[in-house]
């Protein structure tokens, strides 16, 4: 009974300790959390500093706690376009800002409407007489288009400029399945609908190649007028036409390159970056070499908030790709954004709404969810418009339907009105280890889809007739948003993608505008004569806000930031396509709106619906 007694107490002792220890730590990081949060007091004359470590997207992903909280590393950052615009625009007349400071060496790029934006609001600083100073180790696309809006831009001496346009590698899976005897039972409408042609084919077909090619073709030209536009006297021409011969010519010194061509203006190391930008604001004599005075996105976002006055019109943005359920932000969840409209239909707080979409489109049935939510909207009598970001394609323009009226960038990538279902079966692959069936039916869908002994010819027809059917409720969604007929839209649609300008002559599109256009039409029509912007988000949880707040101070394995270094990088996001292919053949996904060119570019990894299985798991349900 003693030994129980003293047993029981060192229980006791280690259940209080804990208790204790669980105290302190939660105490310590609310302290810490408080501590680090942005306040409007500590905004200080200087700098804009704008350290981009990060993707510049429409929406900022939600990370799981237990990918928080498991990872080695924290996330890389994702910067919110919106957020980048106003910091900057408000710093081309806030006087306590003297200059605007964009460090790119970590910057992971973002759609070329992104990027025009943010260099549109750069140009407003520019206007105002206050400096804009960009750096970088390795310039790619869009940290050169950033670069030729500033008013000085530096290069490390071991740096250089890697302009590579548009494209990149597709990838076709039709070799292996054979190998492999694993068929893809395929199902769509659309001669260019390219979504499905990994599956069953291994190239693709001249009309996706033609319709791709063009479009590339208009989004690589917008860059080009945009960097020659912004700064004029630089040559760009032979950095794109023959890189390695430019580099030669200026005696194997790649960044002596850049500044002979006008594209950089000077040659130095972050110190003595550092020190030029604090002639212009004065040096930080607390930091370290090369510090000078300034204030970060957060804290300075923190001391301007969003305008409030006048009528409010909501914003409701359809970001990543389109899927069902609840998932989000950062993904479109077709249940999640639909709970997010129908919000806008039972409150009588705003007076219009604007759909933001920035999506390749993804499941017919999410995307149906979203355009319904919208149609609520109408049918309460509030106007609707639709901006559109850098894609807003296939179930990207299903969502649109509803809108009266369509704003697009030239840049921005539409259209890709098609339907598709995929299944994978393995009629052929599993007698060859041993494996074979034996179908008992009372109905021709008895045990069907059977993806293990094949479907049957009565299953084949009802999918396909599903698909055309539901292309043909596309079509007819389209046409009556467009004031065309079914015919007039197939002739355009047939799964092809088109560039905004192509769209806007098509009638695709109405006009060209970005987000604020499209408030301001859609607060005139509701009878307003001042409004602002009320962006409808999905609340993040408490824990979830302090994890990510937490982890936003912790050192990140940058990798390696020269050329072979960004190369490398380049190829994670081949792999993550990978990933993302096979997981679309395998996922049972049902029918899918959606356009595999949009996120085809392999200068960076897709983003996607969450996180995604690994390969070999793929394969394991593949094969398991």
């Amino acid at each position: 009974m003693s030994f129980a007694r003293s047993v029981w107490k060192i229980l006791v002792a280690i259940k209080d300790g804990l208790v204790l220890l669980f105290l302190l730590l939660f105490f310590a990081a609310l302290y810490a959390a408080l501590a680090s949060r942005p306040s409007p007091g500590m905004v200080r004359e200087g700098a804009l500093y704008l350290a981009l470590e990060g993707s510049i997207v429409e929406e900022a992903s939600e990370v799981s706690p237990s990918t928080l909280l498991l990872s080695g590393e924290a996330p890389q950052p994702e910067y919110v376009e919106r957020d980048l615009v106003r910091a900057i625009e408000s710093a081309a007349t806030d006087t306590r800002i003297k200059a605007v400071v964009l460090d790119l060496e970590a910057f992971g790029g973002g759609s070329g409407v992104q990027i025009a934006n943010v260099g549109a609001a750069m140009d407003k600083v520019r206007a105002a007489k206050k400096p804009v100073l960009v750096r970088a180790l390795i310039y790619t696309d869009d940290a050169i288009q950033l670069a030729a809006h500033s008013s000085e831009a530096w290069i490390d001496p071991l740096g250089g400029v890697a302009i590579s346009g548009p494209g990149g590698t597709m990838l076709f899976y039709k070799g292996l399945l054979d190998k492999l005897k694993v068929k893809a039972n395929v199902f769509k409408v659309g001669t260019y609908k390219s979504a499905v042609e990994p599956y069953i084919r291994s190239e693709s077909s001249p009309e996706a190649r033609d319709a791709l090619n063009a479009v590339m073709q208009s989004v690589w030209q917008n860059w080009q007028d945009d960097v020659k536009r912004a700064r004029p006297k630089a040559d760009y021409t032979l950095a794109i036409t023959d890189p390695a011969r430019w580099v030669a010519d200026a005696g194997g010194d790649a960044a002596q390159a850049a500044v002979k061509s006008g594209m950089i203006d000077r040659v130095g190391d972050r110190v003595a970056f550092g020190q030029r930008v604090a002639e212009i604001v004065g040096a930080d004599d607390q930091g370290a070499l090369g510090s000078f005075k300034g204030t970060e996105l957060a804290v300075y976002l923190a001391d301007k908030p969003v305008p409030t006055s006048g009528k409010a019109v909501a914003v409701v943005t359809v970001a990543g790709e389109i899927v069902d359920g609840d998932a989000g932000p950062g993904t479109a969840g077709g249940d999640r954004i639909a709970d997010l409209i129908d919000g806008v239909t039972k409150s009588d707080d705003y007076a219009a709404l604007v759909l933001r979409v920035d999506s390749p489109g993804g499941s017919v049935m999410a995307s149906e969810r979203i355009r319904a939510a919208v149609e609520r909207v109408r049918a309460k009598g509030l106007p609707v418009a639709v901006s559109m970001g850098g894609v807003a394609a296939s179930g990207g323009y299903w969502v649109s339907t509803p809108a009266q009226r369509i704003f697009a960038e030239p840049s921005t990538i539409t259209g890709s009105i098609g339907v598709f279902a995929v299944f994978p079966s393995f009629e052929s692959t599993l007698p060859e280890y041993g494996v074979t069936t034996e179908q008992v039916r009372t109905t021709p869908l008895s045990g069907q889809p059977d993806l293990i002994g094949g479907l049957t010819p009565q299953v084949a027809a009802l999918l396909q007739g599903q698909v055309e059917q539901t292309y043909g409720r596309f079509l007819t969604l389209v046409a009556k948003s467009r004031g065309k007929t079914s015919a007039d839209i197939d002739k355009i649609g047939q799964g092809r993608i088109w560039d905004g300008g192509t769209a806007r002559q098509l009638g695709l599109v109405d006009e060209f505008g970005g987000v604020d256009d499209a408030v301001a039409w859609a607060a005139k029509k509701a009878g307003a004569t001042e409004w602002h912007a009320a962006y409808i988000q999905s609340d993040s949880s408490p824990f979830v806000q302090f994890l990510q707040q937490m982890e936003t101070g912790e050192a990140r394995g940058a990798g390696a930031q020269d050329l072979a270094g960004m190369l490398a990088a380049r190829q994670q996001g081949l792999l993550a396509r990978i990933e993302a292919d096979v997981s679309r053949l395998v996922g049972g996904g049902g029918m899918r709106a959606y356009c595999l060119e949009c996120v085809g570019d392999d200068r960076a990894a897709p983003r996607g619906a969450g996180e995604r299985p690994g390969v070999m798991q793929m394969l394991a349900r593949l094969f398991g």
